[in-house]
């Protein structure tokens, strides 16, 4: 029996399409119509979506820019090689077993680079090394400079990502040439080059729907595994973590789970940008066992971020949930809006009583960041043209020379990603970051009006991760865990990819 022949199913079909025909029938459906075109032709007028929509003189003059030309030749160095050596070997790479089998796991590099995401997010925290990220990403890397050996119209997109990407890349490696202590910035500089190298695989490998689905598929499975355990632990009890919470304002709260990740707040935050991704395929999926799959996972994920107690996480989450439904069907904002009000109610007293705590500034942790960001304001005056170097370990080390926090101890970082990024790169590499961002913000949104229905989807979920991750970067210092850095570059090439994917025309219809 499948799930169609389902009574129940049935039963529930009926119900949702009877409800839609009420609502398309009623008064409030017919004002939300009429509402929805005077804020569509009011934004279509607005001087903000023609800035959104025009394409900048920057990017016009990319393609022909030496700047391209130059750094491709420089990232490509690898997929040259290999084309060099296609040619001078042809007859024996081509008989031989082991180079077609490397080949062809090359041409598979969309694959690896998702299964070696999946890994990423169900590695225990004891048994990670952040080395393996850049380890990881280098193999899929090589691996996808071989699958371009013998084929000549493949090659490594570098283009695509644009300008901003080229002076990221700039400043970054400026970052750790003039560091204060380059030996303290050199292991930071591989955790930026693993992201680079995440970046340029997945815009360039993926090169179909097909594709593009199971590299998220693949962090979706990893999500939904580390939110099942996030739910085990919950379930358990975790040790109470006198750092993490202020006892006083949380009284009877319980441990924060952490699944398997070092802290709750870096768990949080994988789930924040992750569940969307996951929402978009189970809207995607084609039969009911996708659906139901999908759902248990959510499910799952959204139980275990609750039960991280990360209060920027769930405003993050909460945020991207109403960017997303904005972009996709923004009819369906008010039903999320009831849906949260009605929850309230069946919510645990100790999330209920950590939500109230928003906002308190008796609150421990309130209390530490405006600390830090004193202290951060005073680096900055001092550093804040040049920057102190990559890494927060330069950083700690020049917050040494200024006075201690109440509570006499120095930060480690600011607390703030943006802060940090200033601090450590120097304000032209703020900026350079805050270009690359909005700009990849801004071709995601151009995207969704050419993209088909299924890829509209993701890139609303993209787009909608992106902004809660980026909100809760204005509280948190969310890439103080390296594995949190590498994922936040893994949905960013999500979203090059499907922006890619949206550019090319549609297929003749038959």
């Amino acid at each position: 029996m499948t799930a169609q022949d389902s009574l129940v199913c049935r039963w529930l079909l009926a119900l949702w399409q009877g409800l839609r025909r009420l609502w398309a029938d009623s008064a409030l459906g017919g004002w939300t119509r009429r509402r929805e075109k005077e804020v569509r032709a009011a934004w279509e007028g607005s001087a903000l979506h023609a800035v959104a929509a025009r394409e900048g003189a920057l990017r016009r003059g990319w393609e022909g820019s030496f700047l391209r030309r130059a750094l491709e030749a420089l990232l490509s160095v690898p997929v040259t090689v290999a084309k060099g050596l296609y040619r001078l070997g042809r007859g024996l790479w081509d008989g031989s077993l082991v180079f077609r089998g490397v080949t062809a796991l090359g041409r598979a590099a969309w694959l690896l680079l998702g299964l070696f995401t999946l890994v990423m997010l169900v590695a225990p925290h004891e048994r990670w090394n952040n080395l393996y990220g850049f380890l990881g990403a280098a193999a899929v890397y090589l691996l996808y400079a071989l699958g371009c050996a013998d084929r000549r119209e493949k090659r490594l997109e570098v283009g695509r990502l644009g300008p901003w990407f080229a002076f990221y890349f700039l400043f970054i490696s400026l970052a750790l040439v003039c560091s204060l202590s380059v030996s303290l910035s050199v292991r930071f500089y591989l955790f930026h080059l693993t992201c680079f190298l995440l970046v340029l695989v997945g815009v360039s490998a993926v090169d179909s729907p097909r594709q593009l689905r199971a590299l998220m598929v693949c962090g979706a499975v990893g999500a939904a595994v580390a939110a099942l355990y996030g739910c085990y632990q919950g379930y358990v009890g975790v040790e109470v973590v006198a750092s993490q919470q202020d006892l006083t304002l949380n009284a009877g709260m319980p441990g924060r789970v952490y699944s398997f990740f070092d802290n709750p707040n870096n768990f949080a935050e994988v789930l924040v940008m992750l569940t969307p991704l996951t929402l978009a395929l189970t809207l995607n999926a084609k039969g009911w066992r996708g659906r139901c799959l999908g759902a248990a996972a959510l499910v799952a994920e959204v139980a275990a971020l609750g039960l991280t107690y990360s209060r920027s996480s769930w405003l993050g989450l909460a945020l991207a949930m109403v960017v997303f439904l904005a972009l996709w069907n923004w009819r369906f904002l008010p039903v999320l809006a009831l849906a949260g009000v009605c929850a309230i109610p069946f919510l645990p007293e100790s999330i209920w009583n950590r939500i109230l705590t928003i906002g308190n500034m008796k609150d421990s942790s309130a209390r530490y960041r405006i600390a830090i960001y004193e202290d951060t304001g005073r680096l900055l005056r001092d550093y804040g043209l040049t920057g102190t170097g990559l890494g927060s370990d330069v950083m700690r080390r020049v917050f040494l020379h200024y006075p201690t926090l109440y509570d006499g101890n120095y930060p480690i970082h600011t607390h703030n990603n943006y802060l940090q990024m200033w601090a450590e790169t120097g304000f032209f590499g703020l900026v350079a970051f805050l270009g690359l961002i909005l700009g990849q913000l801004k071709e995601g949104l151009q995207a969704l009006s050419r993209a088909d229905k299924a890829l509209r989807r993701v890139l609303a979920a993209s787009v909608s991760a992106m902004v809660g991750i980026l909100a809760i970067g204005l509280v948190e210092y969310t890439w103080f865990y390296p594995r949190n850095m590498f994922l936040f570059w893994y949905l960013f090439a999500v979203t090059a990819a499907a922006v890619k994917l949206a550019a090319r025309p549609a297929p003749p219809a038959n």
